[in-house]
């Protein structure tokens, strides 16, 4: 247990699970999953330990990238992901999503649950990190369904310590294929090899001990920088790919800087048909064909820019045995930029066109008119233009602090205790840039002659006398100055707060005589009291409403009582080395308010656990327990206004020959006269109702675990742990998939799903600002389950005078990754899936692996082998839910091997040099039909599950003065 506590199991075992070792501890410890104290505790739920020495094997500059790589675990938000990033990242556990893991810091939440961020954590300064799968609320309170994540920070540092490291990939394109479809399309291919992804991480710490050792003081600084990388950097990126059901081309989105036109007016002869300007730069046009469509992607980053400063500090002092005083602080702002295409006038709204308007040709007029073209009257149209000057980039500014003090020791007869306050406040800042201002884009397109002027009828009317006419009637027409009249940036921004009291008491009733007949060690106890208060303010300004962003504010106040018991029921007898039992219960009381509205909710809830541990000999322990765990609504999931939003999505009752039938389209709100004249939903993506729900209920999660922890003393240094686990979260909290509405309406007309469309009432559109969606809002649903093994073996062995080897593997197996979206209406299950509603790739098995030489000469050389099981697509399910469309060169993603090698040398204790290289042999993440990728897909392929750039490169140093 010694070794494990230290952060590393035999010495360089970069994985470990919790278990027993020889030594015996030296002082009482709390394990990850209890509050109970004891020297020899160890935990009754499947633990992975990750020490620090992952992290430096890697080259890891960002904690999520570690875990990612774990196979509990599907990769959320995280670096690369651009369009739509909020700038965070994020970890997902038993990919029951990233809302349903908890977080902690030296067993104390890290932020708001709405506001988790795993980049405030500075990965040079982490011991370790303890993965415990399960529920456990009964321990920590609401989040905890899928199970914790502890991070444990190096504290007690006497010394200085410098830790710096350089990176960047490298790669080969060499895709062929996907080089020839860029080519037939005119498309620039990437270029052959690149060298890019720079990122540079440097943390200076420094520590004293003071008072004899009854006290220290570590502070810390540290500065991070990534550089970002275009998806026109590689092959599989540099083009937007579509699927027509036989392959993969290069296709893209219908807002393109030809110019596009959807009439809606009764008079146009052209009513609902999408119109083009044509290319040859005559001002015609003529009916919209994919060979139009714009490619949106070699300017959107795969890899986003990054700035980082952190600083923090950690002191405790002794004052006595009875009272320790301790307190930490921590900062971070970040600044990141994500970037996406060129804005454009977007398909989906309606704009007034001036039927008069002397930048049209009398044939476009009289296509978007009809009979009043060439009147002083304007008609309604869609209209599509790109505007080709620059990338919208998105500005996302965090500064972040986190606080935490408290006073704790020993109260004599077995007893102690700990009260502690804890802090932390998220301050979010973000500037939309490049973006069309649609109230401008509407007075540019109003446009009459003033003696032979074209002129924005506004500037007659003197309601904006800046107004300048936007040209979308020709290729290439609207010129830098119109397209800088209708860029106006947009600024939002969030305060996020958590603010914790906690108080517990820990005892061994063994101390005060209470002890079983057949057991040695006493009862153990923990109890305790919490209040939690986390509050939300979000404001947006008038522009980034005009886009569908809403202010909102709430509260969420909890006070919760807790008690936890550990009894030895047998010890040191034939077949029960020991035999014991584990009890939690706590009690949770809920307010929830919106200051802005004066509405409130409340609600009371239990959980608790029961754990059993038996080991009948030496050599093996088996264990098994039992959770039931909530996860209350956050305040954004409770109080966040609807607002309409982009999703990936298909209309199958779009386009001149629409899949679906006539009358599965009229059960969407699809009348005669508009099946067939639909828009198609531009680049995939059409709209969706979103927002919160103050009626939401806590979701409730059962947790079932059992296994085994195998240390046989006829092999020394070997260990291994083998864990079932099931987990079932009910009511989860969740939006209907726009996907799933879409699919389940279009193959089944069930009147459910049919009724969450909201089709434009003029065109049929599923996309546009408030015009056309599909209704996405929060809602307790059915339920979500996961099962599976976890496999977790260790082994170090000598190799004569060539020093040791630790060879160790952790892996899942998966057995199910069920989903009911509606009560009662069935389920599908995901295991081997990947895609449209299953999202990321969910393989069967995963593992990694890594062997590392631990030479005398303190040289270490280290090599992970990552598999990723091979995956199908989901649309190619029978099951009814999974309905979608299927895919010739998409229907499956093969396994992937990834190979890693790091090596370091220490030279006189002091300082150490490593240097790495990850995915050895710079092999291409699968390309990805963009209409079939959903949340954290980006650059046509899963950037968070695959190794996005290629090959890559790092070298560092530790240095301890």
């Amino acid at each position: 247990m010694s070794a494990i506590i230290a952060g590393t199991a035999f010495g360089q075992a970069a994985f470990a699970q919790d278990g027993a070792s020889d030594a015996t501890p030296a002082a009482d410890i709390v394990v990850t999953g209890t509050r109970i104290k004891r020297a020899d505790l160890a935990s009754n739920s499947p633990q992975t330990v990750v020490g620090s020495d992952e992290f430096k094997f890697q080259g890891a500059t960002t904690v999520d990238q570690v875990l990612n790589r774990l196979p509990q675990f599907t990769a959320d938000a995280n670096e690369n992901v651009s369009n739509g990033s909020d700038g965070t990242a994020k970890i997902n556990l038993r990919n029951l999503g990233s809302n349903r893991v908890l977080v902690l810091i030296d067993g104390q939440r890290l932020m708001p649950s709405q506001a988790i961020n795993t980049n405030f954590i500075p990965s040079s300064l982490i011991e370790r990190v303890d993965v415990m799968s399960g529920g456990a609320s009964a321990v920590y309170g609401s989040d905890a369904l899928s199970g914790v994540v502890n991070f444990v920070m190096k504290k007690d540092l006497d010394g200085v310590r410098i830790d710096a490291q350089t990176g960047f990939a490298q790669h080969t394109n060499d895709d062929s294929s996907i080089r020839n479809l860029v080519r037939s399309q005119g498309y620039d291919t990437a270029p052959r090899s690149v060298a890019d992804g720079g990122k540079q991480d440097i943390t200076i710490s420094a520590g004293k001990n003071f008072a004899d050792g009854r006290g220290n003081i570590t502070v810390f600084a540290g500065y991070r920088h990534v550089d970002p990388v275009k998806q026109s950097s590689r092959d599989y990126s540099s083009c937007a790919l579509n699927d027509d059901g036989a392959g993969l081309y290069c296709g893209g989105s219908s807002n393109t800087p030809y110019g596009s036109f959807v009439p809606l007016d009764d008079a146009s002869p052209y009513q609902g048909q999408t119109l083009i300007n044509n290319r040859n730069g005559t001002q015609t046009l003529v009916p919209y064909d994919n060979s139009y469509a714009y490619n949106y992607a070699p300017d959107s980053y795969i890899q986003r820019s990054d700035e980082r400063i952190n600083a923090g500090g950690f002191a405790h002092f002794d004052i006595s045995p009875a009272a320790q005083v301790y307190g930490s602080f921590m900062f971070m702002r970040d600044h990141t930029f994500s970037q996406v295409a060129p804005s454009a006038i977007f398909l989906g709204e309606a704009f007034p066109i001036s039927c008069n308007n002397p930048l049209a040709s009398a044939s476009q007029l009289q296509a978007i008119c009809g009979a009043k073209a060439g009147t002083a009257t304007t008609a309604d149209s869609l209209v599509g233009y790109r505007m080709s000057i620059a990338p919208r980039r998105d500005d996302l500014n965090y500064n972040d602090y986190r606080y935490s003090a408290g006073v704790k020791g020993d109260l004599g007869s077995g007893f102690s205790y700990d009260v502690n306050y804890n802090y932390s406040l998220v301050r979010y800042k973000e500037t939309y840039l490049n973006n069309v201002d649609a109230v401008k884009a509407a007075r540019a397109l109003n446009v009459v002659d003033v003696n032979g002027v074209p002129t924005c009828q506004s500037v007659i009317d003197g309601s904006d006398p800046s107004c300048i006419p936007a040209n979308v009637f020709q290729a290439g027409g609207v010129t830098a100055e119109q397209g800088a009249y209708l860029f106006t940036p947009s600024h939002t921004s969030s305060r996020n707060s958590l603010r914790v009291f906690s108080g517990n008491i820990s005892g061994d009733l063994g101390e005060m005589g209470v002890t079983l007949p057949w057991a040695s060690h006493g009862v153990g106890v923990a109890f305790g009291a919490e209040q939690r208060r986390e509050s939300l303010n979000y404001f947006a300004d008038e522009i980034a409403q005009q886009g569908g962003a809403t202010n909102s504010d709430g509260v969420i106040s909890v006070v919760e009582g807790y008690g936890e018991v550990e009894v030895p029921l047998i010890e040191d007898k034939p077949f029960f080395r020991s035999l014991t039992v584990n009890g939690g219960l706590r009690y949770s009381s809920y307010d929830n308010k919106q200051d802005s509205t004066g509405i409130k909710s409340g609600y009371n809830v239990w959980t608790y656990k029961g754990e059993l541990s038996w080991q009948p000999i030496d050599d093996i322990r088996i264990r098994a327990s039992y959770n039931h765990a909530i996860r209350a609504p956050n305040v954004g999931e409770l109080f966040a206004s609807q607002s309409v939003g982009n999703v990936a999505a298909q209309d199958p009752c779009s386009g001149a020959s629409p899949s679906a039938s006539l009358e599965a389209c009229e059960l969407t709100g699809v009348t005669a006269a508009q099946y067939g004249k639909i828009p198609t939903c531009p680049a995939d993506t059409c709209s969706a109702l979103g927002g919160g729900n103050i009626d939401l209920k806590p979701e409730t999660a059962d947790t079932y675990t059992l296994g085994f922890v195998l240390t046989p003393k006829a092999l020394r240094r070997f260990s291994l742990s083998v864990d079932y686990y099931t987990i079932k979260v009910k009511d989860y909290i969740s939006s209907i998939a726009p996907s799933l509405s879409i699919s389940q309406c279009a193959t089944t007309g069930d009147p459910y799903f049919c009724g969450l469309f909201h089709r434009d009432p003029r065109s049929g559109a599923l996309f546009g600002t408030n015009a056309g969606y599909v209704v996405s809002t929060m809602l307790n649903t059915g339920y979500l389950k996961t099962s599976g093994i976890d496999v977790n073996a260790d082994y170090t062995f000598n190799i004569g005078n060539a020093g040791q080897v630790n060879v160790n593997m952790l892996g899942t197996w998966l057995a199910s990754q069920k989903s009911e979206p509606i009560s009662g209406l069935g389920s599908y299950d995901c295991k081997g899936l990947f895609g449209y509603t299953c999202g990321q790739p969910n393989p069967e098995w995963r593992h990694v692996a890594r062997m590392t030489w631990m030479a005398p000469s303190d040289t270490t050389v280290s090599l992970s082998w990552r598999y990723i099981g091979g995956t199908k697509l989901s649309s190619l399910s029978d099951n009814p839910f999974l309905a979608g469309t299927p895919s010739v060169v998409n229907r499956k993603i093969d396994a992937y091997n990834y190979f890693d090698l790091s090596v370091s040398q220490a030279i006189d204790k002091q300082f150490t040099l490593r240097a790495g290289v990850n995915n050895m042999f710079d092999k291409n993440p699968p390309a990805i039909a963009a209409g079939i990728l959903s949340a954290f897909g980006n650059g046509n392929t899963y950037p968070g599950v695959y190794d996005a750039l290629g090959r890559t490169i790092f070298v560092g140093f530790t240095a301890n003065f």
